[in-house]
């Protein structure tokens, strides 16, 4: 497991008080002791009004065979691990990837596969089996007082296609609210699930959240959605697709905090860490905690920190509120001929 930590003002359950000074902070988490101080410099709050949430991003193993019982047991174990995990760090939310409890893949659900991609079969889907692993994450959940949001299929009433979908479970292992996918893969439209329709957005701590999903990082206009609802953190879970697919994923995820001012936790699976691990990016747009870089299912935690006046992210809101029509120069030639210097 790789942390981050830093000095906080203690409120309660939503804020955790971390008085280890640098170098023992450096030592927890394996950071230089250079590295450990930059960030709590960089982390401790000025404004006594900043919120504050410890939050974990997971890395899990790839379960892609709905049919396999034993695997989609498997993953629902993982996933308690890495949730104990996150609950001994001191995480308030844990967030999992697109997929977590069961990624179903194209060619295995192919009603005319594997050799072929056609309508996927879903009856193939041991549902039975993932709704006992549901109940068990979200019994976990209430156990440990652990927000988890993760990746999974909803199913629906015959003969409609299942969502899929970011599930959100509360600290009273409740479930809160669902995501579904809204910007689908050719692959997905056309064979696999049906779009979600709207946003989502729910609060822990005072703290905003939205949900993206799968190939959504893409849409810009996903991100630029949620800044106007005011979220402080988009949780964008995906599967990676390929090794090759992760660096722009991650890039996006980037580009998306800092050119929102917000949060973004970036979920993955464990296959994809060899090139881009999970990890949480800051607003300023750089990663402040990543999961380990191996392959191997684990979790990052760090503390976001949300200033309850973000300068930047305001005077993007005005310039955005059509702020520089009534300054364009209108009827000058000096303006409106372009081929003259």
């Amino acid at each position: 497991m790789s942390a981050t930590s830093s000095r906080r003002r203690s409120t309660g359950r939503c804020a955790r008080s971390a008085s280890a000074v640098p170098r023992a902070t450096a030592a927890k988490t394996g950071e230089s002791y250079t590295s450990a101080l930059r960030h709590i410099r960089h982390t401790t709050p000025d404004d006594p009004a900043a919120k504050s949430l410890r939050l974990a991003v997971a890395q899990t193993s790839l379960f892609n065979d709905p049919r396999d019982i034993s695997g989609l047991h498997a993953s629902g174990t993982e996933m308690r691990r890495l949730m104990h995990e996150a609950h001994g760090a001191g995480a308030r939310l844990v967030h999992f990837p697109e997929g977590a409890t069961c990624s179903p893949n194209k060619r295995i659900m192919s009603a005319t596969g594997p050799r072929d991609i056609g309508l996927s079969d879903w009856t193939r889907f041991e549902w039975t089996v993932l709704s006992e692993e549901l109940e068990a994450i979200s019994r976990l959940a209430r156990e440990l007082k652990l927000w988890t949001v993760f990746g999974s299929v909803h199913q629906l009433s015959a003969p409609h296609r299942p969502h899929n979908c970011l599930y959100v479970v509360s600290d009273r292992g409740e479930l809160v609210t669902r995501y579904d996918e809204r910007m689908l893969s050719n692959t997905k439209i056309s064979f696999m699930y049906a779009p979600g329709k709207t946003p989502v957005t729910f609060e822990v701590c005072g703290i905003r959240f939205g949900c993206a999903l799968g190939m959504e990082t893409h849409y810009p206009e996903i991100f630029t959605e949620y800044e106007a609802l005011d979220v402080d953190c988009v949780l964008f879970s995906t599967t990676g697709e390929t090794p090759s697919a992760a660096p722009a994923f991650a890039a996006e995820a980037l580009g998306h905090a800092a050119s929102n001012k917000y949060w973004v936790s970036y979920s993955s699976h464990a296959p994809q860490s060899v090139v881009i691990p999970s990890g949480i990016a800051a607003p300023d747009g750089h990663w402040v905690a990543q999961c380990r870089s191996d392959g191997i299912a684990a979790i990052a935690v760090a503390d976001i920190e949300i200033n309850p006046k973000p300068a930047a992210r305001q005077w993007r809101r005005t310039a955005r509120a059509d702020l520089y029509a009534p300054h364009q120069v209108q009827n000058d030639p000096r303006s409106d001929d372009r081929n003259t210097f």
